[in-house]
């Protein structure tokens, strides 16, 4: 951990805000997830309701903003942001986070306790260092001599500063969907995410699974997109829910709860799931095959096919047989064998930002070239397993054209053995051959999912 305690803090109960320190420079200079390393920051620490809830909020909000208060902290010091201490640079991130976009919070804190947090995990000079440019970021602010640049000189990288997302990215959905909607999808990736539940009916109802619920305090609401999903709108307790209910349901978002219903096996099937782990999606088939049959569930990592055991094993789930096997690879005894046959493709992840605040930093325009040709190669192998009349369904969590509706079309072109097998959209009851869910126009996390057969 980049931050370091002075010794005669070591035994000291930590405060919100050097728990929230930890947990930042664990996501931004370390790589770790922002929800599981909050999470476990949580579990360790005994705060209460108002703590959790500033410890998150500093977190999340730190984390998503952080081009903008590094754009800020340009503004405000002379020094590169490479040459000050990874620490010192997120104190000063959280602090002016808290200066710019938390009103609740008195400047006087938002400055004193920044110190604080620099004099214990630094000396008195960057102590003062940090106090100077959050001091003089508040004389800024009160100013107004801190301007953003206007949309009408650079609208790309005003909506980036303003809307919590890199330039490239703007730029590149600017093209794609027009600046208004970019606008509109980057506030979608800066809500809080909701948690959403999927029922498993092998064991309970939707409706009952919602009175026990209610009853444990939580706010929810069906899910208008999946008959077996969940909208939790206030959530309390939920590590004491699954306890006390352990086999109901599965965390799951509500786009990634349609692919199953596009797969849409049968019991006694044999369905292959080529990129399981963690099995969310697989459990879902399991669900729909009633438990009878044969789910292949494929990860290329040993700890992950652990998962997939465990998620199975919880939910009372005996027919998902879980094989360690890279989904681009031919696996010949398979060949011809399969009912259906499901690739839910590493991607690029851009449609699910709000649920990861970190990837938004993490990915690069470059990045995104590396999909498509490992998709491409999946696809390819996944459907020398489907048996005659069988379904291949592709699916993603991104809204990238060239790793969606341009590859499955290039696939078809090249496998003309394939067709599209058209399915029901989820709300309107039409049938489609494909469905991109964009976040800013159906108010749920980015997906594509294509279904195929093939012919006789």
């Amino acid at each position: 951990m980049a931050v370091k305690q002075k010794q005669n803090n070591k035994n000291k109960k930590k405060s919100a805000r050097q728990i929230a320190l930890e947990v930042i420079c664990a996501i931004l200079d370390e790589g770790a997830y922002a929800n599981i390393a909050l999470n476990k920051a949580l579990r360790s620490h005994s705060c209460d309701d108002r703590d959790r809830r500033f410890i998150t909020e500093l977190v999340y909000g730190t984390v998503k903003a952080k081009g903008t208060l590094d754009w800020l902290l340009s503004q405000l010091s002379s020094r590169p942001i490479n040459k000050i201490d990874k620490a010192i640079v997120n104190i000063l991130r959280m602090g002016l986070y808290q200066l710019f976009y938390l009103d609740k919070v008195p400047a006087s804190a938002a400055c004193n306790e920044s110190t604080e947090l620099a004099k214990a995990c630094s000396h008195l000079g960057t102590a003062k260092f940090v106090n100077g440019i959050l001091r003089s970021a508040v004389r800024s602010k009160e100013a107004g001599s801190i301007v953003f640049p206007a949309e009408s000189d650079n609208a790309a990288l005003s909506v980036a500063l303003m809307e919590f997302h890199p330039e490239w990215l703007v730029k590149r959905w600017a093209a794609q969907f027009g600046m208004e909607e970019t606008k509109a999808l980057c506030r979608y990736d800066n809500l809080p995410p909701q948690l959403t539940l999927r029922t498993n009916t092998l064991k309970t109802t939707r409706e009952e699974l919602l009175a026990n619920l209610k009853q444990a305090g939580f706010e929810a609401e069906p899910s208008r997109w999946c008959a077996e999903g969940i909208i939790c709108t206030k959530t309390v307790g939920l590590t004491a829910f699954m306890e006390r209910h352990p086999d109901s349901c599965y965390m799951q978002d509500e786009s990634s709860m349609l692919v199953a219903h596009v797969v849409n096996p049968q019991p006694g099937m044999a369905v292959y799931d080529l990129c399981a782990a963690p099995g969310g999606k697989t459990t879902h088939l399991a669900q729909l095959m009633q438990d009878k049959g044969t789910i292949y569930a494929c990860d290329i990592h040993a700890h992950k096919i652990k998962l997939i055991e465990e998620n199975a094993k919880r939910l009372g789930i005996s027919i998902i047989k879980p094989v360690l096997q890279d989904a681009a690879v031919y696996k010949p005894d398979w060949a011809n064998t399969a009912d259906c046959v499901l690739v839910d493709a590493l991607c690029s992840g851009l449609g699910v930002l709000r649920r990861r605040a970190e990837a938004r930093w993490r990915k690069t325009k470059n990045d995104l070239e590396v999909f498509p040709p490992l998709q491409k190669a999946i696809l390819r192998n996944a459907a020398r397993y489907v048996k005659a009349g069988g379904t291949l369904v592709y699916s993603t969590c991104t809204l990238e054209p060239a790793e969606n509706s341009e590859l499955t079309k290039a696939f078809l072109a090249a496998n003309p053995k394939f067709e599209y097998a058209g399915f029901k959209h989820p709300l309107t009851g039409e049938t489609v051959n494909e469905l991109q869910l964009l976040p800013q126009r159906d108010n749920v996390d980015g997906f594509y999912i294509c279904a195929m057969r093939r012919k006789e």
